[in-house]
């Protein structure tokens, strides 16, 4: 290749990146920030004031690059999230305890806090989802596609999502922006709560189901729709497609037939 026809590419290349302010150390300074505040809240050994010092530092930083503008707000906003940092810890020990009380292969809180792919998708959840309540721009995505990139766990910081919530195995769990899951509900692997329709007409609209207190949704079921309400107490079997309402204390389950013949 000649000198003139790989200058002309680079050329190409520079005016085709038509996103001047897009710099990727955002993504991998936020997924930092977010390993930071998990070990924050949970390693018996850190030091909570120098780490909550450093966490700030780093939140300003990455908010500069997110917001591209100087209005103030980054201070306002850390410090909002710093005075819901006790309660969020509150809620993601119950998150914890739920799985112990729930999971026959749990040991103890420690294992969960350590090892349970699940939870630590709930807890990256819990802070992208208060920064997204503070009108933090961008940040919380990443965050919510960083725990997705680690535990295969899908969970929009949009979501509302209540106490003592527990997802057992994580992977190939998608929960979507605007669900509504209230307090002690359990699911499993290849849950999708999801939209009916994909249309960017339904932006502002609730699109995804709302579960109630007390549900349980086994592996690979599909929920879709905004109007989509799992009443209390159900307990949705594994596989099944479900797009319209199911009252309370009901059991949905899907039945096929398996046949066995001898194989010679």
């Amino acid at each position: 290749m000649n000198m003139t026809t790989k200058e002309e590419i680079i050329q190409k290349i520079i005016a085709n990146k038509n996103r001047p302010h897009l710099n990727f150390s955002l993504k991998h300074k936020t997924e930092k920030f977010t390993n930071n505040l998990f070990f924050t809240l949970f390693d018996a050994q850190a030091c909570v004031a120098s780490n909550i010092k450093q966490l700030e530092d780093d939140f300003k930083e990455i908010y500069r690059l997110a917001c591209l503008i100087k209005d103030g707000t980054c201070e306002t906003i850390w410090n909002n999230f710093l005075y819901k940092l006790p309660t969020i810890l509150e809620n993601l020990n119950l998150d914890a305890q739920e799985l112990v009380n729930n999971d026959p292969a749990s040991n103890n809180i420690e294992e969960v806090y350590l090892a349970y792919p699940g939870f630590y998708a709930i807890a990256i959840y819990r802070f992208s989802h208060e920064l997204l309540l503070l009108n933090t721009p961008l940040i919380p995505r990443l965050m919510s596609e960083y725990a997705h990139s680690k535990t295969g766990t899908d969970i929009h910081p949009g979501a509302t999502i209540g106490k003592s919530f527990f997802i057992d195995h994580a992977t190939g769990t998608v929960i979507g922006e605007t669900c509504l899951i209230k307090d002690h509900v359990k699911i499993y692997q290849g849950v999708t709560l999801g939209a009916l329709q994909v249309s960017k007409e339904l932006k502002n609209t609730k699109r995804h189901p709302t579960v109630e207190n007390n549900v349980t949704i086994y592996a690979n079921a599909t929920i879709l729709g905004g109007e989509t309400v799992i009443g209390e107490n159900c307990t949705i079997g594994g596989n099944v497609w479900i797009t319209k309402s199911v009252p309370k204390n009901s059991l949905v389950y899907h039945s096929n037939e398996t046949k066995l013949k001898p194989k010679f």
